[in-house]
């Protein structure tokens, strides 16, 4: 399997498949085909367990595609303005824990299930819900991020406080909790909320520049309501 990431505003990740290679994505991803690609829908691994994604904020059905000939072609494209980023599962062995949205499709050998916080607090205000996921396997998966990618290595015991719609991912061995905002004016004139996510090394963060929930409350103000 290639692939290719195509655009620079709203970016396109092209696979190109031979015939039984396969890879699979949420519902509404696919941009664009080649003609000899099958398309199958299904609750991928057991209904119950698709069923988990919805307090993910992910679809509950997975569309699997699979090329029938060599040289096919399968395009899945970003949501919002910004990029795309191939991790190769092969090589993180402990896998990563996702936030909701940050997954666009993979190869069939990358099994994603459900997770839950740590903390209960943490789920309750993160603003991302209860359940996260982790992704684990080998083989390639796409992320999406909004704006730019931000990677960080935090050391043993190294703190860093994220705006929780700016988390992408992070290793099963960073510690994730929710805190709240220190002071009262900061919590009603900083404009940052109530809480913050805690990530405590060690291990990979991935971070997102663009916080799309946030910019979409920007907006909403201009934006005429329908009739």
């Amino acid at each position: 399997m290639n692939y290719s990431i195509n655009g620079k505003i709203v970016p396109v990740a092209e696979i190109y498949l031979n015939a039984g290679e396969s890879v699979y994505t949420q519902s509404g991803s696919m941009a664009y085909q080649s003609a000899f690609v099958d398309m199958k829908t299904n609750a991928r691994g057991g209904f119950a367990k698709s069923l988990g994604r919805l307090f993910t904020g992910e679809s509950v059905f997975m569309v699997n595609y699979t090329a029938l000939r060599d040289g096919q072609c399968v395009a899945f494209a970003a949501t919002v303005p910004g990029s795309i980023m191939v991790v190769d599962l092969t090589a993180v062995p402990g896998g990563l824990v996702l936030q909701k949205g940050a997954f666009l499709c993979a190869q069939q050998t990358v099994n994603l299930s459900l997770m839950l916080a740590k903390r209960f607090s943490a789920g309750l205000f993160g603003g991302e819900g209860f359940v996260l996921q982790k992704a684990q396997g080998t083989g390639l998966m796409f992320l999406e991020i909004d704006g730019d990618c931000i990677e960080k290595q935090l050391a043993p015991g190294e703190v860093l406080k994220v705006d929780t719609g700016n988390v992408v991912a992070f290793e099963p061995s960073v510690g994730y909790e929710v805190e709240t905002v220190k002071g009262l004016g900061n919590i009603l004139l900083g404009g940052e909320g109530l809480f913050l996510t805690r990530l405590t090394g060690p291990g990979r963060v991935i971070l997102q520049s663009q916080n799309f929930i946030d910019f979409a409350r920007r907006i909403a103000p201009f934006v005429a309501p329908s009739n």
